[in-house]
């Protein structure tokens, strides 16, 4: 798998979840990516919001996550 990097920071090799949750909220599409930290603010949410809505999608069970 390539490295993924956040497109805001910079912060390097993004993990399975902080991907899975930016093709969720932006669309499966996409090809830019934030860190939790940055996906957050662009969201106006918090990390603790989107870490729920991760564990939600993993029961539901999205295969976007691990």
């Amino acid at each position: 798998m390539k490295t993924v990097n956040c497109i805001s920071c910079g912060m390097k090799n993004l993990d399975k979840n902080t991907i899975g949750i930016n093709k969720k909220m932006l669309g499966e599409k996409i090809t830019n990516f934030y860190c939790m930290d940055c996906l957050a603010s662009y969201l106006d949410t918090s990390v603790d919001e989107l870490l729920e809505k991760i564990e939600e999608f993993k029961e539901e069970g999205c295969t976007l996550f691990e």
